[in-house]
């Protein structure tokens, strides 16, 4: 039996969100302006996390700092990531893409694969169904997806990037030669700059001509792990599976694919920050605290590297949390590119016992479980966009300030 496989890639997923919330709002749609997901526009800090066409005209790119992409375009409208709405978003596209696949595997917090195998009488039209699936997601969500059908992983998701936004396109093996191959080498899955320019400077240029080369040559070229998986890849095979959800989770992790090269510690912590704040929460809405804390990235040439550490004592404090993370990537990473980042917490307990150290700063601990306790209670009562955690978590002070004040004035004006 023939593979049947459907990629689901939200157009512009955290500005789409955000832009759709906005707009039942009565709000102008951030889509049709020149916008962008990411940092204070009145402090200037923080990176472009996502950004509107009519921003990318203007060349502001994702991951560089903000300041620079308010001097490429001063009416650069900025709105800061609120990743409770982005986690509501995410579950209830899935939930849509659930409901018509046998299994399904969440790729990212934006995209999902669907294993359509073996479903042809109920659904005879793939296209159609496709179709359907994305146009529901319009109507009732107010965002746009991209869907890409092919026979394996790979073509799927190669079909997906596509013209785009709100678009469904094939790519079957029949279809590889004209809609695969005359696209230039960068195009390919996971293909990074560097094996790009490796490869331009062999005089391959196209995904074309990667696929005819010998791939001997292209091994020597990228290394032979790389060399193989990215020859594969130009000739279109891929036998991955389409992995459905684990049933239980032993920890609470985040992760986050840019679309942009991640090489300075700034983007990193960006990222890891929210995420941080991210999982920190869930974990104390649950009543858990962790005893292990990793950090995980993928590298442009197929790798994907953790490093973790165990803690002396189980925490749930969002700032002991991103201490411990900054201090691991410190470690384990040298700035070189990136595309994926992510953060993971394991090792829970729900036990209170803290074992007392004379080197450990209790009043700092005892301080920054208030501030988390402010911010959960702000965000429980008034919603996840009410507050955003500062740049860093050296201000722990001033974020709790800043808490009160909104917690205060909203309940002055209510």
């Amino acid at each position: 039996m023939e593979r049947l496989i459907f990629h689901v890639d939200v157009n512009s997923a955290f500005l789409s969100w955000e832009a759709a919330r906005r707009v039942k709002e009565g709000l102008p749609d951030l889509r049709e302006i020149p916008s962008c997901i990411g940092g204070d526009p009145k402090s200037r800090r923080g990176i472009v996390v996502a950004k509107s066409i009519p921003a990318k005209k203007y060349g502001v790119t994702t991951g560089e700092p903000v300041s620079m992409a308010l001097r490429k375009c001063p009416e650069l409208v900025c709105v800061p990531g609120d990743f409770a709405l982005f986690e509501t978003c995410s579950r209830a596209f899935k939930k849509i893409c659930a409901s018509y696949a046998p299994v399904m595997e969440s790729f990212s917090i934006d995209e999902v694969f669907l294993d359509m195998s073996g479903t042809q009488k109920i659904y005879p039209d793939p296209v159609k169904l496709a179709c359907e699936i994305k146009d529901r997601i319009r109507e009732e969500l107010g965002f746009t997806v991209n869907i890409g059908i092919g026979t394996n992983k790979l073509l799927a998701k190669m079909a997906s990037d596509f013209e785009k936004p709100d678009k469904v396109h094939t790519l079957f093996p029949a279809e590889i030669p004209t809609k695969m191959w005359p696209l230039p080498v960068r195009d390919l899955l996971f293909l990074g700059k560097a094996s790009e320019q490796k490869l331009i400077k062999a005089g391959i240029k196209t995904i074309g001509e990667m696929a005819r080369y010998p791939e001997t040559e292209i091994q020597r070229l990228l290394g032979e792990k790389t060399g193989h998986q990215l020859y594969e890849y130009a000739n279109g095979r891929d036998d991955s599976p389409v992995r459905g959800e684990r049933e239980e989770a032993k920890g609470y992790s985040a992760e986050t694919t840019t679309e942009e090269d991640i090489v300075t510690y700034e983007q990193a912590f960006s990222l890891l920050l929210a995420q941080c704040d991210v999982v920190a929460a869930r974990m104390r809405k649950d009543g858990k605290k962790c005893s292990c804390v990793s950090v995980t990235y993928r590298m442009l040439d197929f790798r994907t590297r953790s490093h973790q550490k165990k803690l002396g004592n189980p925490t749930d404090v969002t700032e002991e949390i991103f201490v411990q993370v900054k201090n691991l990537l410190y470690e384990c990473w040298q700035c070189q590119p990136l595309r994926l980042i992510g953060v993971a917490l394991t090792d829970l307990t729900s036990d209170d016992f803290r074992q007392m150290s004379l080197f450990e700063n209790t009043e700092n601990h005892e301080k920054q479980k208030k501030v988390d306790g402010v911010v959960d209670d702000i965000r429980k009562r008034f919603g996840n966009g009410m507050i955003v955690r500062g740049s860093t978590m050296k201000t722990a002070d001033k974020v709790a300030r800043k808490a009160k004040a909104q917690m205060e004035l909203r309940d002055k004006n209510s």
